[in-house]
């Protein structure tokens, strides 16, 4: 730490501006970057890790998944979606067995983890049954 700091006090002031611009372009990059994979996927999380191995061995704790959520596209049994539930801060990444929509077009789903001996009702809040569709963050690809 105190070489960098040596380092730092040996700069004059147009290097250290210099290292501060380049620094603020990289994060200002890297935010645009975020923000127009946002744009172009529809999904407000467009890149999520897999946190748990409840989705062996489709996906490994650790595994990056890059998402969209069109709202135009329907959903189908067996895909893969990341949605929140309320109550829970963490996304949950699991397979679609049931889907469900009435005539006025509301979109209901029942998931569960592939090495999950059951449904996922244990993990929605407490007296829900389904997952909306506006509780979906995105569908994995690819």
């Amino acid at each position: 730490m105190e070489a960098l700091l040596g380092d730092v006090k040996g700069m004059n002031k147009r290097q250290l501006f210099y290292q501060i611009l380049n620094f603020g372009m990289i994060v200002s990059s890297a935010l645009m970057i975020w923000k127009g994979l946002m744009v172009v996927t529809g999904s407000e999380s467009p890149i999520v890790v897999v946190l748990s191995g409840s989705m062996e061995p489709a996906f490994y704790r650790g595994d990056l998944l890059f998402l969209t959520n069109y709202q135009n596209e329907s959903i189908k049994a067996g895909e893969i979606l990341v949605f929140k539930v309320k109550g829970r801060d963490i996304p949950i990444v699991h397979r679609v067995i049931k889907f469900h929509q009435n005539p006025t077009g509301d979109v209901k789903l029942l998931t569960k983890g592939d090495s999950n001996p059951v449904d996922d009702r244990s993990l929605y809040a407490e007296g829900q049954l389904w997952v909306s569709r506006d509780e979906i963050s995105g569908r994995a690809r690819g």
